[in-house]
């Protein structure tokens, strides 16, 4: 038995000082970082340890731009691009002679180089001198009063941000939905009809119980992907997401780190176990919920 035991550890240990390497050990200096006070990065010299790092990040007004940016783009896209991959999905589970084809047409923006899409999306909606944008045209068209959406009014950036977003998002749930849905026993849609049970019935109590579990798989992974966005501001904001009023919360940590204020670990650390317990957190609370809404 005990020889046993040593070589299912042999074949553990490459997976364990992989995960040791890369993730545990750089979890202990992000917190050992996170409460050295007075770190000089260059003469790698602190003063002592303690939460100040905390203090100032959470009085930092950037950080708490940030994370009002990133809790925005989190309650506004996840429900909509799950609500919108649910739809899409059922609409696609009902034409199947072209589903194949559908399916392939709205997976494309997925493989896409997600900076390539947010250059497009600038140019959709960017007012410059030489022209108003296709979006702004449109407007103007039904009456409207053109608003430049990448260099105006903090809604209008927001807008766009959640708007990128949730396309971005949307083929890889529409994908996984639509697999769930052709997953469900037939014989359960057989009886309905039988019993003549009307379409939203058999919707909420045959469908969307089914499916629950691939549903809060994407809720979940939705609201760690959203806390977790920075690129998809950069290719809309540009690098100097700060003056844009647009950083989010990987953005501040990014910049605390290397840019143009960087040069300051402890507080990159701080704000990153911030974030951490937000994720850790809210996804606590969502484990808590399925436990009496998804049927497994």
């Amino acid at each position: 038995m005990k020889k046993n035991n040593l070589k299912g550890w042999l074949y553990l240990l490459p997976a364990i000082l992989f995960l040791g390497s890369f993730m545990v050990y750089p979890l202990i200096d992000v917190l050992v970082y996170s409460v050295e006070e007075g770190y000089n990065s260059a003469s790698q010299t602190f003063f002592g340890y303690g939460l100040y790092n905390y203090s100032y990040v959470l009085h930092d007004p950037y950080f708490l731009q940030a994370l009002k940016n990133t809790f925005i783009l989190v309650i506004i896209t996840v429900p909509l691009s799950t609500g919108f991959a649910l739809l899409i999905s059922l609409a696609l589970n009902s034409t199947q002679k072209l589903k194949d084809f559908f399916q392939t047409v709205f997976f494309l923006p997925y493989v896409t180089n997600t900076l390539a899409v947010g250059l497009v999306f600038m140019i959709l909606f960017k007012k410059t001198p030489y022209s108003e944008g296709l979006v702004n045209l449109l407007i103007s068209w039904f009456g409207g009063r053109s608003v430049d959406f990448i260099d105006g009014p903090y809604w209008a950036k927001m807008f766009v941000l959640c708007f990128y977003t949730i396309w971005v998002v949307l083929p890889f749930k529409v994908l996984i939905l639509t697999s769930a849905l052709a997953s469900v026993n037939k014989d359960y849609y057989n009886v309905a009809k039988l019993d003549a049970t009307p379409r939203w019935r058999v919707f909420t109590r045959i469908t969307l119980p089914m499916i629950s579990p691939m549903i809060f798989y994407l809720v979940i992974t939705g609201f760690i992907g959203a806390f977790k966005a920075y690129s998809d501001a950069v290719a809309l904001f540009g690098t100097d997401l700060n003056s844009a009023g647009m950083n989010t919360i990987v953005g501040y940590v990014y910049d605390m780190l290397y840019g143009n204020s960087g040069g300051y670990p402890s507080y990159a650390s701080a704000a990153a176990l911030i974030l951490f317990a937000v994720v850790l957190t809210i996804t606590c609370i969502n484990l808590m919920v399925s436990r009496d809404n998804v049927q497994y």
